[in-house]
């Protein structure tokens, strides 16, 4: 079998990134993200990318440092509001943006890993998310129509994994990299820690190495603090 198991981001992503691609990458502010990946992304060049991330990090940080260097024409996100690059090509028409709320986001990542093309949800009724969507009565209740997502490339952070691509995410960084995980095409896994195949106990697993395709090693990930909060003496 081909090893899943490449020596860094550059090469990982080099025969796979192409300019105008849906990339979905897993995250939560600052945490879980797969910053070796980003940068890699990044050092590609690969250009009119649609972005899908719950947020767009901030600036020179995470996906932040993709909007920096224009890589990025639109973004499908939950929360941008600690980017202040984010807000400049928002406001300035240069960035489409596509805000979607976070609960429908994860499940529309979800589905679109799962096979589901759509599904109705409450979440958004009588507010500018419905423009343009379906609704539906359901047992006299309001639904929107909600179309799933899938991507091109996926980029998750993961604490573990083995040989064949089994990931174990640690603690909060579980946040949004399971389902983004299966929601792409090729998904490519940035982990702290890599071990021999059958190591891993199965019930410890969260994402099924059939969902992966390529993992790189970074063993000593920065942790950046979003919002630095000390107590006053």
């Amino acid at each position: 079998m081909m090893s899943k198991v490449f020596t860094d981001a550059a090469t990982a992503l080099a025969d796979v990134v192409q300019d105008g691609q849906t990339v979905a990458v897993g995250g939560f502010g600052l945490c879980g993200i797969p910053e070796m990946l980003i940068h890699g992304l990044r050092d590609s060049k690969a250009k009119d990318l649609t972005v899908i991330s719950n947020n767009a990090g901030v600036d020179g940080v995470g996906l932040g440092l993709l909007l920096a260097t224009r890589q990025i024409r639109k973004m499908v996100a939950s929360y941008v509001g600690e980017n202040a690059e984010f807000e400049r090509q928002l406001l300035s028409g240069e960035l489409e943006v596509e805000l979607t709320p976070q609960g429908t986001l994860a499940e529309k990542l979800r589905a679109g890993g799962a096979g589901i093309p759509a599904f109705y949800t409450r979440t958004g009724v009588g507010t500018l998310v419905a423009e343009g969507k379906e609704e539906r009565d359901i047992d006299g209740k309001r639904y929107l129509l909600e179309r799933s997502l899938t991507a091109d490339i996926a980029l998750v952070k993961a604490w573990k994994a083995d040989r064949a691509g089994n990931l174990v995410y640690r603690k909060t960084a579980r946040n949004f990299n399971p389902v983004v995980a299966t929601a792409g095409r090729i998904t490519v896994a940035e982990v702290e820690e890599l071990v021999d195949t059958g190591t891993l106990d199965p019930d410890h697993i969260h994402t099924p190495g059939v969902f992966v395709q390529r993992i790189v090693v970074n063993p000593r990930p920065a942790k950046h603090i979003e919002q630095r909060t000390t107590r006053q003496e």
